[in-house]
């Protein structure tokens, strides 16, 4: 992990993941056509982006294939059908695909990584479910792959909760320890106090400290500034900020911030003006006042959702009232 540093300064050691796919596909229940993955897949090879999460590696029991499109599930067929026999090393980018606690048949679909494009798996959990996901990351570890722990919704969990996930965690293989705003809740301020806490008490494991941020506060990008600024060398982003409800810090304008010079905007770029300006005339997301006030809140998402799609979205007062009196 880094020591505390200008944020002028160029680590070489800092990666950037791209979750367009596995993220986005929040909106829309994973049914993304081809074309659609393989130009983020490509445009992420030659934007120089140092890992591409390509979806959820989730049980078919719980997400049916006639309700969710494959990249729920990323089965092995369906992600050589987009990236052929990928090379991680020749490309440049690694693949990684993220396993719910609770919600995925790890021991029966993760294969070895030698036969999958995969090279990570992501294992998200809450602080409840940390004995599962411990169970997972040592499981995805002895097959070969990278893994990363993403304790989600830590804006709303107790420091005591967050303090026994961080020891069960410290005893693993996995690489990274990946701060999640799923909320979009945090301030500058509540990510120092995080950083500092996930790196004292992985003091000596080797892990690295990451950094997945949502922009219901549009902080998203000022708060992954402020984790690298802080050490982080794991961060996380979607082309054109896509994800679900108010979405994710920009790949475009992380890169553009970096000082990598193996980054190259163009190509993500190709991909909004391409892909993501006709996709949102179908689809929803993005800050909008529903998704900061249930940010305000500390509330998930969800709520403001289903307002969105209701029968009337723009009734702002009545939303924010109906949140305050279901507190």
């Amino acid at each position: 992990m880094s020591e505390k540093a200008p944020w002028i300064t160029f680590r070489p050691e800092l990666k950037v993941l791209d979750c367009t796919v596995r993220d986005g596909g929040l909106v829309n229940a994973h049914r993304f056509d081809d074309a659609f993955v393989s130009a983020v897949y490509h445009a992420c090879i030659d934007a120089g982006i140092d890992y591409m999460e390509i979806g959820y590696k989730n049980s078919k029991r719980v997400f049916p294939k006639d309700k969710f499109g494959p990249w729920r599930h990323c089965d092995e067929a369906d992600m050589r059908r987009i990236v052929g026999d990928h090379d991680a090393e020749k490309t440049g980018l690694k693949l990684a695909a993220m396993a719910d606690a609770g919600k995925s048949d790890w021991e029966q679909d993760l294969v070895p990584a030698a036969d999958s494009p995969l090279s990570m798996i992501r294992v998200a959990f809450y602080a409840h479910q940390v004995s599962e996901a411990v169970d997972m990351i040592h499981h995805a570890h002895e097959l070969g792959y990278e893994t990363t722990a993403n304790l989600m919704a830590v804006s709303n969990i107790t420091e005591e909760e967050i303090d026994k996930v961080l020891e069960a965690v410290s005893h693993t293989p996995a690489s990274t320890m990946v701060i999640v705003d799923s909320f979009g809740y945090l301030y500058r301020e509540q990510i120092d106090r995080l950083y500092h806490k996930y790196t004292d008490a992985l003091a000596g494991k080797g892990m690295e400290i990451g950094i997945h941020a949502h922009n219901n506060l549009q902080l998203a990008f000022a708060n992954t500034i402020e984790a690298i600024i802080l050490g982080c060398n794991r961060v996380d982003s979607t082309i054109y900020g896509f994800g679900r409800g108010a979405g994710n810090c920009h790949t475009e304008l992380l890169l553009g911030f970096l000082r990598n010079p193996k980054f190259d905007v163009r190509p993500i770029v190709e991909v909004i003006q391409k892909y993501m300006l006709p996709l949102r005339k179908e689809l929803d997301w993005g800050p909008s006042l529903p998704y900061n006030l249930t940010g305000q809140l500390n509330q998930h998402p969800r709520p403001a959702i289903e307002w969105r799609e209701g029968p009337t979205p723009e009734d702002f007062l009545g939303f924010y009232d109906k949140l305050v009196a279901e507190i």
